[in-house]
């Protein structure tokens, strides 16, 4: 697929990940990058700003002045250490021999990962398939082969997390049907929104929970209550929470919230 033939929606979360990263695009150069008009991009750029994603000014598009900005994976795996082998270690307990599992890439997910090759070198998980688009979670995985099988997704790389993101892996995600999604995140509000802050990424999650029949979301606490660029799904019954962390009235608060909606809230460390 060339830029050309991309979505709207996958070429607008294309550029804005491009105006995060470099700081600055402009109209003709991604007209050019792209393969379309001028005037597509300009529409493309207004939408984008209207959804806070980027800044408009003459002739090019700047990132926005405040809010969060993603990390990269070594950064983000050194905080929280504690509460994320907390969650990986409770969310791995509820994987059972013989599941299949789409696992996402992330910090906290990389703790599942780990998790999961200690109960198999325990003897008390075997012959497990597990798909992934993280090369770091696929690395962690390799020492429980055979007893793991272990499939990367397609897919262009993404070096700040070691993902691998479209075009090339919602595609090869889509013809798949597994018993268990494992996801990681940004945020989940207290209306059951699941949100990433990488648009790119987010994509990809949104395709791993139509290929799954149930979902597991593992997210440190400070995540409850918060919302982000790019909305993967929305929890409901079919979804458990595993957290860990200080438990503050805004967790508190969505947790209450998404267990009226049917989720289930687990505190890997309550």
């Amino acid at each position: 697929m060339t830029d050309a033939a991309l979505p709207a929606e996958l070429r607008r979360a294309r550029i804005a990940e491009r105006v995060r990263e470099d700081g600055i695009l402009r109209v003709a150069e991604a007209a050019a990058w792209f393969g379309v008009s001028e005037v597509t991009i300009r529409s493309d750029l207004g939408l984008l700003e209207g959804a806070g994603l980027v800044r408009r000014v003459h002739g090019s598009a700047l990132p926005v002045l405040a809010g969060p900005r993603e990390e990269p994976l070594e950064r983000v795996s050194a905080r929280d250490a504690a509460a994320k082998r907390a969650i990986g270690r409770r969310a791995a307990s509820l994987v059972g021999s013989g599941t299949s599992v789409l696992l996402d890439v992330g910090s906290t997910t990389l703790a599942v990962a780990h998790a999961l090759v200690d109960r198999v070198e325990r003897g008390d998980l075997d012959e497990l398939v597990v798909v992934t688009n993280g090369l770091s979670i696929a690395l962690a995985l390799e020492a429980a082969v055979p007893r793991i099988t272990v499939v990367l997704t397609g897919g262009t790389l993404r070096p700040l997390q070691h993902s691998l993101v479209d075009p090339g892996a919602s595609e090869s995600i889509a013809g798949l049907h597994v018993d268990l999604a494992v996801l990681g995140c940004n945020g989940v509000d207290a209306e059951g929104r699941v949100t990433n802050l990488n648009l790119a990424e987010a994509e990809v999650k949104r395709a791993m929970l139509a290929a799954s029949a149930t979902h597991l979301v593992v997210a440190e606490s400070a995540k409850l209550g918060a919302r982000h660029l790019g909305t993967i799904g929305l929890a409901d019954a079919s979804t458990t929470i595993v957290t860990a962390g200080p438990w503050s009235d805004a967790a508190s608060t969505a947790a209450s919230a998404l267990a009226a909606l049917g989720v289930r809230v687990i505190r890997a460390d309550g």
